[in-house]
């Protein structure tokens, strides 16, 4: 039973991150100001923490504007 817990808890931690790093994939694409090279950088990120690079993908944006 417990390892059924863990791989649930595992599950729903890997659905999570594939949906808020999707989330932040579709928001940097659709950003004009970004270079070519920049969105590659910012999708990368997303890949490997999507979380913690989307809020310092907002950051940035609110700083800009």
């Amino acid at each position: 039973m417990t390892e059924l817990l863990i791989y649930a808890i595992l599950f729903l931690a890997l659905i999570g991150h594939i949906l808020f790093a999707s989330k932040m994939y579709r928001v940097v694409q659709a950003d004009n100001s970004l270079g070519m090279k920049e969105k590659n950088d910012w999708k990368l990120k997303a890949l490997v923490f999507p979380a913690y690079y989307f809020g310092r993908y907002k950051d940035r944006n609110n700083s800009v504007k």
